[in-house]
């Protein structure tokens, strides 16, 4: 039997009914829903929030959280391949669901009282809330520690002033999940997006992610009860913690993506006719596209060997490291190449590899910069801290 070019070591047989399903479902609502109008989107810079229902009716929001808070309860193999299938249509549909889930859904789990939990878990789950995760500062990048967002105490509330900057969701969030400093250290708190004194601001002349909302954050004196903040987490590791959720959903869009472009190079080089021949019939064509395969199922083993490792709970932040370093750049280099093989075509949004390759110019570096992962490797394999 012929085997699957986007799946030569027949990965899916690995994969459960239940995950088979999952991954199934999305990529049916991917072709159905995302495919027909993403290229659209993009051009215009426009997020398609029509789909937030769709994509909540079908779980995908909190889809690891467990049942008793209104969502699936499904295991980590199962987000990284929703993960997968949604970026196979776009990064931004996938950071939609990646933040919802794993910045803003997660932390309230985690760090969050069962009063919050209860009260917002169910409606974000129902595409009802929808938040953004407000950690990253103008200055501050890859130093999250150099945070200038302060929160002081004035007797029953907090009182929040500062700035976040490159936050996805936040022009159309209700809520945001803040990180401030506070006299006891970095603390979070939950707060409304109609507060007074905050203001969102979408960042806009974006070359990447433009069928996503990004934005500017600004807290003026924004006032929130004790209530609003994550009573169970003190210092970075909250935030970090949330960063290795995300990270984990981002090592699987990005095989997604490169999918995408793979399939559709291979495709045009067997009908792109060329002095009398496909392209395809070319050694130096077929040994892009052959690499391309290698590279793919490479970082398909890597996301679901990392996925069993989380669902055995023994997954290391290390680990998340280089499995985001390998398959985005992984990605990048398969979408520039599938770019190349379709000449001048590859250049218009009616096919997928610029735009995934614009999109993953921001996957490189958010949550973690290539050099960052990389470094992260090498205090593991040195045990010294080069950073």
């Amino acid at each position: 039997m012929a085997l699957d070019p986007t799946d030569l070591f027949d990965i899916r047989s690995l994969l459960s009914d239940e995950e088979r399903a999952v991954q199934d479902s999305v990529a049916r609502f991917t072709n159905e829903r995302v495919l027909p109008i993403i290229g659209d989107c993009f051009e215009q810079g426009r997020f398609p929030r029509e789909l937030i229902p769709e994509i909540a009716s079908m779980g995908l929001l909190g889809s690891s959280l467990p049942e008793k808070y209104g969502c699936a309860g499904l295991n980590g193999v199962s987000y990284g391949l929703i993960c997968q299938e949604l970026e196979r249509g776009d990064s931004g549909i996938r950071s939609f669901v990646s933040v919802q889930s794993s910045l803003c859904m997660y932390p309230i789990f985690a760090y969050g009282n069962e009063q919050q939990r209860q009260h917002y878990l169910p409606a974000m789950a129902r595409g009802e809330i929808i938040g953004c995760f407000g950690l990253t500062e103008p200055h501050g990048g890859s130093d999250p520690a150099n945070m200038k967002t302060h929160a002081k105490r004035d007797g029953g509330d907090w009182v929040i002033n500062g700035a976040k900057m490159w936050i996805t969701n936040g022009n159309v969030a209700q809520i945001a999940i803040v990180w401030a400093q506070t006299e006891d250290g970095i603390q979070g708190f939950i707060v409304p997006t109609d507060t007074p004194g905050f203001t969102a601001q979408e960042i806009k002349k974006k070359m990447s992610l433009r069928a996503s909302v990004t934005s500017a954050l600004f807290f003026d004196n924004v006032r929130v009860s004790d209530a609003q903040r994550l009573p169970n987490v003190r210092g970075l590791k909250g935030p970090l913690g949330c960063l290795t959720q995300a990270r984990f959903g981002i090592t699987w869009g990005p095989v997604g993506a490169a999918i995408a472009c793979f399939s559709e190079a291979t495709e045009y080089a067997k009908q792109r006719i060329v002095f009398n021949r496909p392209i395809a019939a070319n050694q130096a064509v077929q040994l892009k596209l052959a690499d391309m395969a290698r590279r793919i199922t490479l970082a398909q083993l890597l996301s679901l060997q990392l996925g069993r490792l989380k669902d055995a709970g023994t997954m290391q932040p290390t680990q998340v490291s280089l499995a985001k370093w390998n398959n985005v750049r992984m990605a990048i280099d398969i979408a520039r190449e599938a770019r190349d093989i379709l000449g001048g075509a590859g250049i218009t949004t009616e096919h997928c590899p610029i735009r995934h390759a614009l999109n993953l110019e921001s996957v490189i570096t958010y949550e973690g910069t290539e050099t960052v992962h990389q470094l992260v490797v090498g205090r593991e394999v040195t045990g010294i801290n080069a950073f």
